[in-house]
């Protein structure tokens, strides 16, 4: 699941309000930014199957340190530690939120994935619901994931700017259209390739701590 993480990211500014969009996008795409950094070094793998799901041809082999459910337990727990050290104000509420969202992004792939995802590293046990057998299912749910948390963040944001408007909706117009591009396109050359395509995840934390710079929360202040 893509677009669906990025609808947790968006909703969760309900939660709480008071921290940004860019810390929501990090979290519920903690997973997936640790991930092609340890493909790249060869400590988790992944390989390229035409056909192993109709929406995906990624094969993950080998994937406990960045998406088994102990290890994201961790990593939420590290998360929040990072955030409340820098914002000693952050409150509690906005610590459980960041660590439920990275959380989040285990219990969507087990939801869309077939059975490949870890328990914790070591695990025998996989799981998953195989979403991603059906495409139209699949764009199905991302899409009204999609339009749910942007519904929850517009209730919770007004634009300051254009840029505060023009930004978002270019956010969500790329989203859109690289979901498309990685459902519909051909597989990827070489699993290289996609690590360092991942990378690119960076790009949406950014656009998202830019996006809350020209909006304003109903709950001021930032995280």
């Amino acid at each position: 699941m893509f677009i669906g993480h990025l609808a947790v990211a968006f909703a969760a500014k309900r939660a709480a309000p008071a921290v940004s969009l860019g810390t929501m996008i990090l979290s519920c795409q903690l997973a997936d930014l640790l991930w092609p950094t340890l493909v790249l070094l060869g400590i988790e793998r992944v390989s390229i199957v035409p056909g192993i799901t109709v929406v995906t041809p990624l094969n993950f082999e080998f994937y406990p340190y960045s998406h088994s459910l102990l290890m994201l337990t961790v990593w939420a727990i590290v998360a929040a530690g990072v955030c409340r050290v820098a914002r000693a104000s952050a409150t509690t509420t906005a610590l459980l939120v960041i660590a439920g969202v990275v959380l989040s992004h285990w219990v969507l792939d087990v939801a869309s994935h077939r059975p490949d995802v870890p328990l914790w590293p070591g695990s025998e046990t996989k799981l998953g619901l195989g979403l991603w057998s059906s495409r139209p299912a699949t764009i199905a749910v991302e899409a009204v994931m999609l339009v749910g948390g942007l519904m929850m963040y517009l209730r919770m944001t007004a634009a300051r700017d254009r840029i505060g408007t023009y930004a978002l909706w270019s956010l969500v117009a790329f989203l859109v259209v690289v979901n498309l591009a990685n459902m519909f396109g051909p597989p990827p050359p070489s699993e290289a390739a996609v690590a360092w395509s991942a990378q690119a995840i960076w790009l949406l934390v950014a656009w998202g701590y830019w996006i809350d710079r020209h909006r304003s929360a109903i709950v001021p202040g930032r995280l």
